[in-house]
């Protein structure tokens, strides 16, 4: 269930659910205040342009003409261009990323869009590749960061 009150609602994720994390909040930002990426596949326009032949189809799947897929609603970089031109509260974002991590550079990619559009955007990154010992360190440091109310 989702508040009625926008600063009560967040979404966290990682790896694809990072992306979907991001996602959520770009397109609904009048819902959610806030969104934590870790290790995140944020830029899935490029991602799709340097998939494995036999992975195509899946992603065909979940994106439809990977050749339309930037500037789509699929399109993160889009999503934030658009969420912050439409004048209304923008999220605030939490993004880590190892330096080790296949998604780094394009982690990199999204932190500087999001900083030259405005973005509140706490950017972490340490030595680190794509496995969950650097994501339970991060969730708390998440957990930490969200307004939470206490109840």
């Amino acid at each position: 269930h989702l508040s009625a009150e926008r600063e009560d609602n967040f979404a966290a994720g990682l790896s694809m659910g990072g992306y979907g994390a991001f996602k959520l909040v770009l397109a609904k930002p009048e819902m959610f205040s806030a969104a934590a990426s870790l290790s995140g596949a944020l830029d899935m326009a490029w991602r799709t342009k340097n998939v494995p032949p036999e992975r195509v189809r899946g992603m065909e799947l979940i994106f439809g003409d990977l050749d339309k897929l930037k500037g789509s609603a699929n399109d993160l970089f889009a999503l934030a261009r658009q969420a912050a031109k439409a004048g209304s509260p923008m999220p605030r974002l939490y993004q880590y990323c190892g330096t080790e991590d296949f998604l780094y550079k394009a982690n990199v990619r999204f932190r500087k869009h999001a900083e030259k559009l405005g973005y509140d955007l706490t950017y972490v990154e340490s030595p680190g590749d794509h496995q969950w010992k650097y994501w339970d360190e991060q969730i708390q440091q998440v957990l930490a960061w969200l307004p939470l109310k206490q109840r």
